[in-house]
């Protein structure tokens, strides 16, 4: 029996921007309007990534409005984004588990 190389996995991670209305159990705070959250989701391409970020927002009974996607860790640098140690761990984290991450959310009030 021989030892195959491990294929390169085809996932990459996103940074996605999800902006999210009220929805019963949602968990915002009672005057939120709403929220943005900052996700890192993993997929072979954005769509997928959007794909499954989406759905694992609607089971965690949020109600998704609106997702913009600002690419790959190599795309943001390329833009010269300034990604943290922190970032990068959360990617890092998001692509080993095949995973969407939620690093930061910001509810909005009137």
């Amino acid at each position: 029996m021989t030892d195959k190389p491990k294929k390169k996995s085809r996932q990459q991670v996103y940074t996605l921007l999800v902006e999210i209305g009220r929805k019963d159990g949602d968990g915002l705070a009672a005057k939120a309007t709403g929220a943005a959250l900052v996700i890192y989701a993993s997929g072979v391409d954005e769509a997928e990534a959007v794909r499954e970020t989406v759905a694992i927002l609607k089971q965690a009974d949020t109600a998704p409005l609106d997702v913009s996607g600002y690419g790959t860790l190599e795309e943001r640098l390329t833009e010269g984004h300034e990604i943290s140690d922190e970032e990068r761990e959360l990617m890092q984290r998001a692509l080993d588990e095949n995973a969407v991450i939620v690093a930061q959310v910001t509810p909005f009030f009137d």
